[in-house]
């Protein structure tokens, strides 16, 4: 909306309908300014749950991880220790595809790389090279291939 140049040339109903066009617009961006907050907190929120879930999840692994691969004070016999590193191995297949689920999904995908450098054009001239060596017999008397 663009305001007339000389505002002292508009009547008093062209003011109050301006007035009234400028109010609604400043309400309008207000609504939209208190949405942007709000999906803004919300995402705040959002990120910071899945920060400290991963949190939890990565200490999870390292406490087992030291269970199953750190020294032990008390030994257990093969059965009791089989049925023990299933259990393990079920929780961290389990809580390491929980962490992928909550990776952002940008970072699983990488960004195409750029060539260095374009390929040479065919219509450039071509000019084979072949550097032999000097002796095709070497010290003990054998040919080289």
């Amino acid at each position: 909306m663009d305001l007339p140049a000389d505002l002292n040339a508009l009547s008093p109903e062209q003011l109050r309908a301006l007035a009234t066009q400028l109010i609604a617009r400043v309400e309008d961006r207000d609504r939209e300014i208190e949405e942007k907050t709000r999906e803004v907190g919300e995402k705040e929120r959002e990120l910071r749950y899945r920060q400290t879930r991963i949190d939890q999840l990565t200490h999870e692994i390292s406490i087992l991880r030291r269970h199953q691969f750190g020294r032990r004070s008390e030994q257990l016999s093969s059965d009791q220790m089989n049925l023990l590193d299933e259990a393990i191995d079920a929780d961290l297949a389990a809580i390491e595809a929980e962490l992928e689920q909550l990776q952002p999904q940008a970072a699983a995908e990488p960004l195409p790389q750029q060539p260095k450098r374009a390929a040479l054009p065919a219509q450039l001239p071509r000019t084979e090279i072949r550097h032999e060596p000097q002796s095709t017999v070497c010290q003990c008397g054998c040919e080289r291939t």
